[in-house]
């Protein structure tokens, strides 16, 4: 007979499901952005061939293909950097971790959705304050909980990815890989206290997950509607000639039209998935420091990355002094995680997790107003 599941094994198996299902969702995404993406490029070639329009018109879609051309070749630096990371993984001798990222295969389209889902603003910074690397990082994390939570390379996988993605990975797909610091407690009462907060923070994922899962939905009912638009648009320029000066004043007011169409359909592109950005980012840490005094300040400062990785895990769970001392002895013993936030055994403990709750409470504070 089948040992009965406990209520984290439970919330863990939910949580992963929720994370696959984003997974395709993110993947779906992805087809359709590219379909979208087509679009523009196919209306902005026609807008390039019209001579004498207006300066601001002009100026407004140069703008949005600079933000289109970035978001494309965000997603290509995606790709490239998953293919580096695998070859990485894979050299490390990560057990199964081929089986693992094949199930989270990149190719060009999943990509398209993960630059979409982070977000790239036209400045080429991510929207929730992850730039460059760092965004790419977090797509690769986010990937590396895909492959983690659908099996095949398992906990191998899934770790090689965190090492690779610092502290965005332990957010995403932190807690399958730090739970396993429970085998560690011989004391039926102390594993218990840890396995409820493991199972807080995987309940939360949960939600966040389905919220996403509903958003991406939205969002890709909304491209589809956006891209048929587009097409109808291309149809109708064509028969507009190439001189603006020629065209009637309908015909103009209508190119005008299309300009806003190719703009809401670009913000579509770039937005990010606001339900699957880090639930602490670093305008959160610059805001905290801002605010601190120079001891605070300076603690916070030399512990950036455990302070920004730890407020994700603990995002929204109230702890007790008890299940601090625990947490803290559980996260000294897996060296996946201290590697990830460049701590020690010997320098990582409860109070650390006390400080952790001080950033987070000053977030709530200003998150409040």
């Amino acid at each position: 007979m089948a040992k009965k599941l406990s209520k984290l094994q439970m919330a863990q198996q939910k949580a992963e499901a929720a994370a696959k299902k984003t997974n395709q969702k993110i993947d779906e995404l992805g087809k359709h952005t590219s379909a979208l993406y087509t679009a523009l490029t196919q209306i902005q070639s026609l807008f390039d061939r019209i001579r004498n329009v207006p300066e601001e018109n002009r100026l407004k879609y140069e703008k949005l293909k600079a933000i289109r051309v970035n978001w494309k070749q965000q997603a290509e630096k995606i790709e490239l950097e998953y293919k580096k990371a695998e070859v990485k993984a894979a050299g490390q001798g990560a057990a199964g971790i081929g089986a693992g990222v094949a199930v989270a295969a990149l190719g060009p389209t999943a990509a398209m959705g993960i630059a979409t889902t982070f977000g790239v603003a036209s400045t080429g910074t991510a929207i929730s304050a992850l730039s460059g690397a760092a965004a790419t990082n977090a797509a690769l994390a986010w990937l590396g909980g895909g492959a983690l939570a659908a099996g095949g390379g398992g906990m191998a996988a899934g770790s090689a990815f965190l090492a690779l993605a610092g502290p965005v990975g332990w957010a995403i797909a932190g807690v399958s890989v730090v739970a396993s610091g429970l085998m560690f407690f011989k004391s039926k009462g102390d594993k218990e206290r840890l396995e409820n907060v493991y199972t807080l923070i995987s309940n939360r994922d949960i939600k966040s997950y389905e919220l996403a899962i509903v958003e991406l939905s939205e969002r890709i009912a909304r491209i589809i509607d956006e891209s048929g638009k587009l097409n109808e648009a291309i149809a109708k320029i064509e028969t507009f000639g190439t001189d603006y000066t020629s065209m009637t004043e309908a015909q103009q007011y209508e190119l005008g039209a299309y300009v806003n169409l190719m703009e809401a359909s670009t913000m579509l592109l770039v937005n990010p998935i606001l339900g699957l950005q880090p639930k602490y980012s670093e305008q959160d840490f610059e805001k905290l420091c801002a605010a601190e005094s120079d001891l605070y300040r300076s603690y916070f400062a030399s512990h950036k990355t455990m302070v920004i990785s730890m407020a994700n895990l603990l995002y929204k769970i109230k702890l007790d002094d008890k299940d601090r001392k625990l947490l803290a002895k559980s996260l000294k013993k897996n060296k996946d995680f201290l590697s990830s936030v460049h701590m020690s055994k010997k320098e990582f403990d409860a109070d650390d997790v006390t400080m952790v709750e001080r950033a987070l409470s000053h977030k709530y504070q200003y998150s409040a107003y």
